[in-house]
């Protein structure tokens, strides 16, 4: 059986729950931890996790399909503030949910005590003059002083996803796989391999029972930014010394070359 099959298998042994149920769980004041891992222990985490854990249930579906449109200055002022470790920092992203077919304006704030702060509003599509209809100015404007005359798209990605939530209902696990990327400047395109990003999303450090899990199948903390390593990989003008090594050392970990393009 192939790693995508046996994550198909344990998967779809956890108990579900529905959005509805996870209402409460929205967790938009948050300490987030993420883990970079592949394919094969992935699949070894899921069966860890019966028990002790439960999918995320869409439509009879446990992987939702995401597509987000990253936003920044002509001079990247928000991939220039994560790559020089500045704090507090910002990304301004809209992501469209393709199962429900639900968009919205997100600006993402971490802050100097490694908390993320997320706001939203719904929009009705990923076009800039919808976004602004719908009024995306005065809410960017509010939270980064940046208005949509600022900022334009720059990456895009797309990934499919898994959601758990414990049995305490006290946090969410993300494991998002299958990322791709397009360079909305250059128009280039970049693939990740067997790469698994796994993101803890909890209020504050509560008791988590995935980080045991974590450490029995050696899956280490790493940090990740979809819109980072994105940029990097599909945009060789941009500063990456950072990013660089990241990636060199993802490389191993996935057995899939990262790279930064040639100029």
């Amino acid at each position: 059986m192939d790693f995508d099959s046996q994550i198909q298998e344990w998967l779809g042994r956890l108990s579900p729950i529905s959005l509805d149920e996870m209402s409460g769980i929205k967790l938009m004041n948050r300490t987030d931890t993420k883990f970079v891992t592949c394919k094969r222990k992935l699949a070894e985490l899921l069966e860890l996790a019966q028990g002790k854990y439960f999918a995320q249930q869409i439509d009879g579906s446990r992987i939702a399909n995401y597509r987000t449109v990253y936003w920044d200055t002509p001079e990247h002022r928000f991939y220039l503030d994560h790559h020089n470790g500045r704090a507090p920092r910002q990304k301004i992203r809209v992501r469209t949910y393709l199962d429900s077919d639900k968009t919205f304006l997100e600006v993402k704030t971490k802050n100097n005590h490694g908390r993320t702060k997320k706001k939203r509003i719904t929009v009705p599509s990923q076009e800039r003059q919808a976004v602004i209809d719908a009024g995306g100015t005065p809410f960017i404007q509010g939270l980064t002083g940046a208005t949509f005359d600022d900022i334009l798209p720059t990456v895009q990605n797309q990934f499919q996803r898994i959601t758990l939530v414990n049995y305490g209902k006290t946090e969410r696990l993300t494991i998002d796989f299958n990322v791709r990327f397009h360079n909305f400047e250059t128009s280039l395109d970049a693939e990740t391999g067997d790469l698994v990003i796994v993101e803890l999303k909890r209020d504050g450090n509560v008791y988590s029972p995935i980080l045991e899990l974590l450490r029995r199948v050696h899956i280490q903390p790493s940090g990740f930014s979809k819109y980072c390593i994105g940029s990097a990989m599909t945009n060789g003008r941009l500063k990456n010394n950072i990013f660089k090594f990241k990636m060199a050392k993802i490389s191993k970990l996935v057995g899939y070359r990262f790279s930064v393009p040639r100029v």
